[in-house]
């Protein structure tokens, strides 16, 4: 009976988890002691999105493209911890792709028959493997700075994919009498305007699988959109239920609509 309860709450215990992750993704990637204002004297540029609209669906190769910019520049401090390897079926690749793609890291799993913690290859089942232990070794290596998961970060940021996009491209000299913090980075779309992350993208940073020009802009775009799909795996369905609902209640107004002149045609 426990267990059935335990069972039941699970969901709900999920949906908390995911609630508290966005709330937590509201502190970002700030060294202590750093000056935090709402800085809204610049307005974050409007772009467009394959995804938006109501009939915008996700690019997989700019996904794809995405996660290699994950994968080769962004993994190395930032996790995506509520992404499972085998999600990524939904970016166009193969089930031997994705398993081939998790064997490439380790996790810890256990205990084993002598009761002690191993690693193994990472399953496809396993969710994407932070890159610190923890919080406070994810501090030590950033100057006291805690790097954000990213797994919700476009849906934990106002402006969303667009203010993503302007931060990863907004870094730039500071104005003539600004001082910045030690270690502080400027970005004139971060609020406050200092940011302890530094400059994450550069041209030709990586090099594409596809054959695209590797520019700092294009490599911003593709992570974003990478992780706009993060945050909202289930986009796509939710407009065609949607686009389908409409449709239906469009339909049964016109039934309705028919049904009422009948019964009623006789009425003077």
């Amino acid at each position: 009976m426990e267990g059935g309860k335990t069972m039941q709450f699970r969901p709900m215990l999920v949906r908390l988890r995911r609630a508290a992750a966005v709330a937590a993704l509201g502190f970002t990637f700030i060294a202590p002691g750093a000056a935090f204002a709402a800085g809204g004297d610049v307005a974050i540029p409007a772009q467009k999105w394959s995804f938006d609209g109501i009939f915008g669906t996700y690019d997989r190769a700019s996904m794809q493209r995405g996660l290699q910019v994950y994968k080769e520049v962004c993994a190395a401090c930032h996790g995506l911890g509520y992404v499972a390897y085998r999600n990524l079926k939904d970016l166009g690749y193969s089930e031997a792709q994705v398993k081939a793609f998790a064997a490439q890291v380790e996790v810890t799993d256990g205990p084993n028959d002598q009761g002690e913690m191993f690693k193994r290859p990472a399953r496809p089942s396993d969710r994407f493997v932070s890159p610190f232990a923890n919080d406070n070794a994810a501090r030590a290596a950033n100057n006291g700075a805690l790097p954000p998961d990213l797994s919700l970060i476009v849906d934990a940021r106002p402006g969303g994919a667009d203010y993503l996009y302007a931060l990863l491209t907004g870094y730039a000299d500071p104005p003539a009498g600004t001082q910045l913090l030690a270690g502080m980075s400027y970005n004139k779309y971060f609020p406050g305007n200092q940011i302890g992350m530094p400059k994450p993208v550069n041209d030709d940073q990586v090099a594409f699988a596809d054959g695209t020009k590797a520019t700092a802009e294009q490599m911003a775009r593709d992570v974003t959109h990478f992780l706009a799909w993060a945050s909202e795996p289930n986009l796509e369905e939710r407009k065609q239920i949607g686009v389908k609902v409409v449709l239906f209640l469009i339909l049964l107004t016109l039934f309705l609509y028919a049904a009422k002149r009948r019964v009623w045609a006789d009425v003077h």
